[in-house]
């Protein structure tokens, strides 16, 4: 295996550093602050390609391999984790699904804006009472008069509150199951779509988390994704895409801590030394760095077989090896980090405790490392089998 990254890739990586310490990370406390969407942020990324990376030219993305996106979400959460989140979400849980499985016309109509950061984009699953449960899903969409008519509400909607385009699942016939599910893309302003309560959150505040809500919803026909009873396969597949780039949002969250740690240990002198060379702050630099190093390698790996084809059986695995382990990896890394800190970690003049609370979501979202272990297992015994 050639761990040496291309010469696009790593122009890309040098890019959305020089992007996100020059230009995230000195906002990034005025945005968990104030909870502001930050859309000159979101407009520059768009003009740097970063809201279309791996989608074809032809439908106005970049073109580039799904590596090079992972690349990209890490370098971005390094300077701001909910501007991570916010590409993340709009690159593979809006734009994925439409490019996968949408008809030509649907590609042509909304890949382009959407690529270009003119148009946000969203997915919805989530239900109050269907989280990890997605056949649990209770948002009906009937098929009367020639539209498709749905009901329901969706929450913890990431860019909910700011999305042109939302793609979202629904029961399309009872009591089958995820057999009965469907997926649908549903623009703003349709009649019968609003947003509903935007969520107060522990970290990741500058990204916009709310409900949908579906109230007589009516929407063309045309606007089934893929066929009807598809829905449960297309969310599966969005979502072990989506896993890559939680796993790469959650790096660069654990090396953003681990940066600060270590120049704060160099800097804090205890007992007439900095605590840089006090053997407990050693260790826990050193399994800050191993662990981080690995959760790379398993998230790079990930996105490498991601871009190798569409087949999920392909990835699946691999995506939740990496969005398990890099997500709890962040969390022991920012742990670690403002253990370092000491007080001042706990205090809002520096950027640990940040970093601590806008990592916890990643071991939560886009499925819990409860469910990430169920399909690793599931994976593994059938290999056995």
């Amino acid at each position: 295996m050639d761990f040496n990254l291309s010469e696009e890739q790593q122009m890309v990586k040098d890019m959305c550093r020089k992007f996100a310490e020059n230009e995230l990370a000195p906002k990034a406390e005025h945005y968990d602050r104030t909870h502001e969407f930050p859309w000159e942020h979101v407009k520059k990324l768009g003009e740097m390609g970063m809201m279309g990376v791996v989608y074809p030219e032809e439908y106005g993305g970049s073109g580039m391999d799904y590596l090079t996106y992972a690349i990209a979400v890490e370098e971005i959460s390094r300077g701001c984790a909910s501007t991570g989140v916010i590409v993340s979400a709009h690159n593979s849980l809006c734009l994925s699904p439409i490019y996968y499985f949408g008809t030509e016309e649907q590609k042509k109509k909304y890949l382009p804006k959407l690529c270009s950061g003119e148009w946000i984009g969203c997915f919805g699953i989530t239900e109050p009472n269907a989280g990890s449960d997605a056949a649990g899903t209770k948002t009906v969409a009937e098929f009367k008069n020639g539209k498709w008519v749905l009901n329901g509400t969706k929450n913890f909607i990431t860019n909910g509150g700011v999305a042109n385009v939302a793609v979202v699942l629904a029961v399309t016939e009872k009591g089958i199951g995820h057999k009965g599910l469907s997926m649908f893309i549903v623009e703003k302003g349709t009649p019968g779509f609003s947003v509903g309560k935007t969520e107060d959150k522990l970290g990741i505040c500058a990204s916009s988390t709310t409900e949908l809500v579906f109230e007589n919803c009516e929407i063309p026909e045309e606007n089934i994704l893929g066929k009807k009873g598809d829905g449960f396969k297309i969310a599966m597949h969005t979502l072990d895409g989506g896993r890559v780039g939680i796993a790469a949002q959650a790096l660069g969250i654990a090396q953003a801590a681990m940066d600060a740690a270590v120049k704060y240990s160099l800097e804090r002198v205890q007992f007439n030394q900095p605590i840089a060379r006090q053997q407990a702050i050693q260790w826990m630099i050193a399994d800050m760095a191993t662990e981080i190093q690995a959760a790379r390698l398993l998230t790079y790996q990930a996105a490498m077989l991601i871009g190798s084809g569409p087949d999920r059986r392909r990835y699946s695995k691999n995506a939740a090896m990496a969005k398990l382990f890099a997500s709890e990896t962040s969390h022991r890394a920012t742990h670690k980090a403002l253990q370092i800190f000491g007080g001042y970690g706990y205090i809002k003049d520096y950027p640990a405790e940040r970093f601590y609370r806008d990592s916890r979501i990643t071991e939560i979202y886009e499925g819990t490392s409860e469910i990430q272990r169920l399909v690793i297992a599931s994976n593994v015994l059938s290999e056995y089998q």
